[in-house]
């Protein structure tokens, strides 16, 4: 049966919500000098004042980032940690990207909305953060599971690491759970939802949040409702289908991700945007581009402590849309969570009952009552058949 037509609350033209979710850079390291953006050119590392160094976005060096790494970076809030021994040099994260290497980024960030106050939602690495963005909660997982499956489908010797106090990891646990996620709602109330991922090479596996979910991986939803490869997002679009509630998550070569060897990332993300910017869908899309994790690198902002497992640090966030307020750079603290809870208050939804309830909906970066802008395409270095046809490389967060 197909989706009941479910209308935005009053005051919202907002029909379609897409989340892109990209890898591990901080806000400092992204869109280090933006203007009207809170960043620094210098950091402190161990108390003493460094410069921070351009590095290339497909530089090949990777960075540590576990929950019990992040709390060597914080230091107790000084945020002078960062530094990393067996990095070459120690001082790798003290580094920004280049502007010239970012366009697309920087233009739709310049046109639209830019969040200087998005925080990840755990003081950990990938696999948790991609948890609160569908539920709100990890079932207090704070690593990456131990194998390279995360999920339902992993052998039975996994486990992911439960947080601790003060910065430490307690025993694992099989990182399969059963907690509700917004896909129950949606589903509740047949609103239609995709979730696009690569799949690993030999197919094992799909890098959808959802297959950490046991009755979604176990049940229709799977079938129906998440979709590898995650370039299949630009045909649906270019067929006329787009669901109500989308996620899309990149390969390891478009995932921004350090040590990819890449710089396509902004291009991929660039594809995506014109691809709905270029549709009938624009008029009544709110697409939301952000990170998982400070993958290593340095930013200068003490986070807020709001519970046991953040927040963490900041991450970029560019909200496109022709509703968003143009040229505008949110201050306002926001994190992953915020998802959900603008998916439940623009489609009038009840919530989950985790970190929903206290998250910020990113109410200042829409203005509802403005004539919608017409789209202007994003320009981008890489084409879209080149990023469709290339060898697909699999998950980007191994580690």
């Amino acid at each position: 049966m197909p989706p009941i037509k479910v209308f935005p609350v009053s005051g919202s033209p907002i029909e379609h919500i897409v989340v892109i979710m990209q890898e591990n850079r901080t806000f400092d390291n992204l869109f280090n000098g933006f203007p009207g953006a809170d960043t620094v050119s210098r950091g402190v590392s161990n108390g003493v004042e460094i410069p921070l160094n351009p590095v290339s976005l497909a530089d090949p060096r990777d960075l540590h980032h576990s929950h019990l790494r992040w709390w060597q970076d914080w230091n107790q809030g000084k945020m002078d940690g960062f530094a990393q021994r067996d990095a070459d040099p120690p001082t790798l994260p003290y580094s920004y990207v280049p502007k010239s290497e970012l366009e697309p980024y920087w233009t739709m960030a310049t046109q639209y909305t830019l969040g200087d106050r998005m925080f990840q939602p755990n003081t950990g690495p990938s696999f948790v953060a991609h948890q609160y963005m569908i539920a709100g909660q990890s079932g207090n997982a704070a690593e990456n599971p131990s194998g390279v499956i995360w999920g339902c489908d992993a052998p039975s010797d996994t486990r992911v690491a439960l947080i601790g106090p003060n910065g430490t990891d307690l025993e694992g646990v099989y990182p399969c759970f059963e907690y509700p996620t917004i896909a129950d709602i949606l589903d509740a109330k047949q609103i239609s939802w995709r979730y696009y991922a690569p799949a690993s090479a030999d197919k094992a596996f799909v890098l959808s949040a959802f297959q950490a979910i046991h009755h979604i991986r176990f049940g229709d939803d799977w079938r129906r409702n998440v979709i590898s490869p995650q370039t299949r997002i630009l045909a649906d679009i270019n067929h006329g289908q787009l669901a109500q509630v989308t996620w899309i998550v990149p390969d390891f070569t478009h995932s921004d991700h350090p040590g990819t060897g890449s710089n396509e990332g902004p291009d991929w993300v660039a594809s995506i945007v014109n691809a709905i910017g270029g549709s009938q869908f624009w008029r009544s899309t709110a697409i939301f581009i952000t990170w998982d994790d400070w993958g290593g690198w340095y930013d200068h902002v003490n986070p807020p402590t709001i519970d046991n497992m953040g927040l963490g640090f900041r991450v970029p966030l560019v909200v496109v849309s022709p509703y968003t307020r143009h040229g505008y750079v949110s201050h306002q603290v926001h994190e992953a969570s915020g998802f959900i809870t603008f998916i439940e208050k623009n489609f009038g939804l009840q919530n989950l009952g985790t970190r929903d309830v206290m998250a910020d909906a990113f109410s200042d970066c829409f203005d509802y009552r403005q004539k919608p802008s017409p789209f202007r395409t994003i320009g981008s270095k890489v084409g879209v058949e080149r990023l469709l046809n290339e060898k697909p490389t699999g998950p980007p967060d191994d580690d």
